[in-house]
């Protein structure tokens, strides 16, 4: 994000602070509460979206050397990503083409072959099938060659490897052209992963991911946590396409003055939150950036992956990491109970909507994008 870009969305919420007012939508919006509950609704959204859209599968430092491997369960499937001898990051369906035999059982390691445990078919990390016993005897009308894994969309881009399930859906390009720049400038490419942590939520991803783009619950639902280092329900948020950027502002950011102007720096006043669509988040902070990953599972059910990047050089303050990776991931819970416990209610027929106020217009603005993809004909 430029300097100026920075300096205009501190001014607009300090106007809006100084006007005791909000940043609101044209109207209030609802969404049906069967999109959260309808498990045909879940299998549309899968097909249309989960399966053609690059998720960030993980982060390069994750696999940083030549012939590191990562095993990632994405849409229901099982994925294999590898860097090859040259350290090119591919993906994989984790998935032996002689009898469709689970490849690789490990989480990570280090491999520049893989063999299958059924019949030992052997694979490059590249992918290709290098070996097979007794090939040439009892597969003598095939060609190796055509028995290669099942290779996925794949790039390496703002430091995280990005993965599609379904070829020629997506541009890598045109999806994420519209922050490209603000990406670039991150710096995520010189940042390795100092604490991760994975949880199931008995919640769909929608009310997840809702529950972090808007700042009306903060004072109420974050009161013993964070709630009071923010304003009283002060965001802003701007549409980039498909995706999103979200600002949440600090108490701090009132005590800027116009004279110290030239050193207003937006990370330490706010948070500021990019929402790619469809699940990946990252919450940049004053001197780290918070990686959310949702693997949406079910209707009801959602695991959710919360990963602290923090600069390379920077690695060996252990105890600051541990401390904020933890303050990042007691906030989340909050917001992911309450996310159950709003599942929990949703067959009781108390509301067949969710009701947006106005100063939630970034949870329509969401929803909205849902229901394009959901709803195209062309798809």
């Amino acid at each position: 994000m430029d300097r100026e870009t920075e300096r205009e969305l501190i001014d607009e919420l300090l106007g809006l602070k100084r006007q005791n007012a909000h940043f609101l939508d044209a109207s209030v919006t609802r969404n049906p509460v069967s999109h959260y509950l309808s498990e045909a609704r879940f299998h549309l959204e899968r097909e249309k979206i989960f399966m053609r859209l690059p998720v960030a599968a993980a982060h390069a430092s994750e696999m940083a050397a030549p012939g590191d491997f990562l095993r990632r369960d994405l849409a229901g499937r099982s994925v294999l990503l590898t860097r090859d001898k040259y350290g090119v990051a591919h993906a994989f369906l984790n998935v032996c083409r002689h009898r469709g035999t689970r490849l690789v059982d490990e989480e990570a390691g280090c491999k520049h072959r893989f063999s299958c445990p059924y019949h030992a078919w052997t694979y490059a990390n590249s992918g290709e099938l290098i070996a097979a016993p007794h090939f040439d005897e009892g597969f003598d009308s095939e060609d190796k060659a055509d028995f290669g894994l099942r290779r996925l969309p794949c790039t390496e881009r703002f430091g995280m490897i990005w993965v599609a399930l379904e070829d020629g859906q997506i541009d890598f390009d045109d999806h994420f052209a519209p922050l490209t720049a603000e990406l670039d400038a991150l710096g995520m490419d010189a940042m390795c992963v100092a604490h991760a942590n994975i949880k199931t939520h008995k919640a769909n991803w929608k009310i997840l991911a809702e529950g972090g783009i808007e700042a009306y619950h903060f004072k109420v639902a974050h009161r013993d946590t964070i709630g009071p280092y923010f304003e009283d329900n002060m965001s802003s948020y701007r549409m980039f396409g498909a995706h999103m950027r979200s600002i949440l502002m600090r108490t701090t950011m009132a005590q800027l003055t116009a004279e110290n102007r030239d050193e207003w720096r937006l990370r330490d006043h706010a948070q500021v939150l990019y929402t790619l669509f469809p699940t990946t988040t990252f919450l940049v902070q004053s001197d780290h950036i918070s990686w959310v990953q949702a693997e949406p599972v079910s209707a009801g059910e959602t695991r959710m992956r919360v990963a602290t990047l923090v600069p390379e050089p920077e690695v060996a303050r252990t105890d600051h990491w541990h401390r904020n990776h933890l303050i990042t991931t007691t906030t989340l819970d909050e917001d992911f109970t309450i996310g159950e416990s709003i599942q929990s209610t949703l067959e009781s027929g108390a509301n067949h909507n969710m009701v947006f106020g106005r100063f939630e217009g970034a949870l329509n603005a969401f929803n909205r994008v849902v229901d394009s993809y959901v709803s195209d004909p062309a798809s």
